[in-house]
């Protein structure tokens, strides 16, 4: 498996995307960015003359953004999750949903329309993949030797890849990093919000099943292990939730003004902060379902003190 880098106009940084040979040809996992600097570096370095398979860990722009790029200039074949499917499949109605719950969390209408400028203006959805199958329906990645773990959390669609030894894990492994967990509409029904710290719950027994592999990040130059990376996650959504918690019973647009004072004042850096409030609040009501996890993984003991010291008497880990 070998690791590409190049640099990004956003926030992450740095992204990494991942080829290897199978079936006799190239397949790769990701793309790197829409942008001419990308476009560049996957040019310079990746055979597209070769290029099979193209399979997608989730659909945000640093991690494919170059997909369309690819099909104008290969005869790969792309693979996206089907949650991102159905998120360009129903837009409109999805970017309007998220309009309301930000309306229900004390957000003016006037913000949500900022929202949706920001979101244009920093190009967050570049365009759909004019050809794609979905990855968990795929006859092919048998065939490949490949399989794919559903591990939602940062996002609700993300998808591990499993190849040999390696796994291609997105965002959801990260060192060092905690991942922001986007607020979104449960895709399934496109309505009520998704649960997102409660699919982390989930997600965190398909990732203790990485252990022993080699974990291919999105981000940042390696992963030492599983447990390195959720234990650093779990420990900062702990001492985050300490500096939540006096404002839990306030409307979260308040909470965000509390927060932060004013200091944010563009709607996509608000909205990345409410989405990570959101899960925060979602803890602290159901804190037991991460013990949970926790324990099933055989890391509880690892952060014990500092779950308890927040729960139990609320002081900071």
């Amino acid at each position: 498996m070998q690791q590409y880098t190049v640099q990004t106009p956003y926030m992450v940084g740095e992204v990494h995307f991942y080829s290897t040979e199978l079936d006799g040809g190239l397949v790769l996992f990701d793309t790197g960015p829409p942008t001419p600097e990308g476009e560049a570096y996957l040019v310079d370095n990746v055979d597209l003359t070769r290029l099979k398979y193209l399979f997608i860990t989730h659909c945000h722009v640093d991690h494919y953004g170059l997909a369309n790029y690819i099909l104008q200039n290969s005869d790969a074949v792309v693979f996206i999750p089907r949650r991102d499917a159905i998120k360009f499949q129903r837009h409109a109605e999805r970017m309007e949903r998220i309009g309301e719950l930000l309306t229900g969390y004390g957000f003016g209408e006037d913000f949500s329309d900022q929202l949706r400028e920001s979101f244009e203006r920093n190009k967050v959805f570049p365009a759909t993949p004019e050809r794609f199958r979905i990855a968990e329906e795929a006859p092919a990645l048998s065939r490949l030797g490949i399989s794919c773990l559903a591990c939602p959390g940062h996002s609700q669609s993300d998808l591990v890849y499993l190849v040999g030894e390696s796994a291609v894990t997105g965002d959801v492994l990260l060192r060092n990093i905690f991942q922001a967990p986007l607020l979104d509409i449960d895709l399934e029904n496109v309505a009520g919000r998704f649960r997102n710290y409660d699919a982390y719950c989930s997600s965190l027994l398909n990732l203790a099943q990485l252990r022993g592999r080699r974990i291919m990040p999105g981000h940042r130059q390696y992963v030492s292990g599983v447990d390195e990376a959720v234990l650093y996650y779990v420990k900062t959504l702990l001492e985050r939730v300490v500096q939540v918690k006096p404002f839990r019973g306030l409307v979260l647009s308040d909470i965000v003004d509390q927060l932060f004072k004013g200091r944010l004042t563009e709607p996509f850096f608000i909205y990345l902060k409410v989405s990570e409030i959101v899960f925060m609040l979602d803890f602290l009501e159901n804190p037991a379902l991460l013990k949970a996890s926790l324990e099933q993984i055989g890391l509880y003991d690892a952060i014990s003190d500092r779950y308890e010291a927040v729960v139990q008497k609320g002081e900071k880990p």
